[in-house]
């Protein structure tokens, strides 16, 4: 779990320090819910061969915490397929597989719905086609205002967070992250894994899945379609505007920001969370919460959330809903 952390920039003793989680409440260090991704990337998206998969989105429901050491068998299957009507690409497809992820006492710890959209490639009719866009510009006041930012992140931590203390309307102390750049996503991908394989494991996989695979034009040699994330020209073909960051890890941060938040002491029950736009390699993220709603269910305090990420340029580029339970102070 700590790698997986330090790919997002958590640090919370909670998750990577098992001495520290040891004398928590929970009497044992913690991952993030969004570790799961580690072991099923919640991608279901079988046949339609050829066409594309871009990362749209996870359900995410937990009902127990994942433990240090805990082991999982998971179980995956294909849903629904759904066609959809974009603005930038005219017709694409969404699929939505349902993984469930039970631990090794036969307990479902977790329920996951992944959406995967199928979309045609920019070049195709009617394909994906985002405008280009160079990596932005800023000044050395931002970068000063921003370091400070992230050097101040807030994390709850020992000290519990009330339901009573919670008020309605009001928002989470954002999170930033980026400007994101290479060594970003290298992180994630050291600790998030899937996306790439390297060496016979990635020539065995291209045996298996041969449409799954993109040709160095230079060297002829075969390498993974998931290379546009990182190189702006593939990305571009792909019809993004320039290289981008995975969606499973905007999603991670956005666990991130409500994990700091809510403290040892509380739980993350539920984070549904829909990719809008791509973020690309200059860009940042901020990820927000606000507090909709707060309620006593079966004697658990409950708190209800919007969540998004906001670009520098104002742009929301994923959005959704949270639920997260908080311990009373009155409770029996």
């Amino acid at each position: 779990g700590r790698q997986f952390c330090w790919g997002i920039g958590d640090e919370n003793p909670l998750f990577c320090d098992p001495g520290y989680g040891e004398q928590s409440s929970w009497r044992s260090a913690l991952a993030p819910g969004c570790f799961l991704y580690t072991i099923d990337s919640t991608v279901v998206a079988p046949k339609l061969r050829g066409i594309q998969w871009l990362y749209g989105g996870t359900d995410w429901e937990w009902y127990k915490p994942i433990r240090h050491r805990d082991q999982f068998k998971v179980s995956a299957k294909l849903i629904s397929a759904e066609e959809k009507k974009g603005s930038k690409a005219k017709k694409f497809i969404i699929q939505t597989g349902e993984i469930l992820y039970a631990n090794q006492h036969g307990e479902l710890v977790c329920r996951a719905l992944g959406r995967t959209a199928r979309t045609p490639r920019s070049k195709a009719k009617d394909g994906l086609k985002y405008a280009p866009r160079e990596t932005h510009q800023y000044s050395n006041e931002e970068l000063v205002h921003m370091a400070n930012l992230i050097h101040n992140e807030q994390v709850q931590g020992k000290s519990p967070r009330y339901f009573e203390e919670v008020k309605v309307g009001t928002s989470l102390a954002p999170i930033l992250k980026g400007p994101l750049n290479i060594t970003d996503m290298i992180c994630w991908y050291s600790g998030g894994g899937h996306s790439y394989q390297a060496h016979r494991r990635a020539a065995m996989y291209r045996k298996k899945h041969p449409a799954d695979a993109f040709r160095d034009k230079k060297t002829g040699a075969e390498d993974s379609p998931a290379r546009g994330h990182t190189e702006q020209k593939m990305a571009r073909d792909v019809g993004m505007p320039g290289g981008y960051d995975v969606g499973p890890q905007r999603i991670s941060w956005l666990g991130q920001l409500l994990t700091n938040w809510i403290g040892d002491d509380g739980f993350l029950r539920r984070l549904n969370v829909s990719l809008r736009r791509p973020n690309i390699f200059g860009d940042v993220s901020w990820c927000k919460a606000k507090i909709v709603d707060k309620r006593i269910d079966d004697g658990d305090g409950l708190i209800e959330l919007e969540v998004f990420v906001e670009n520098q340029l104002g742009e929301i580029t994923a959005e959704g809903s949270a639920i997260v339970e908080l311990p009373q102070r009155n409770a029996s």
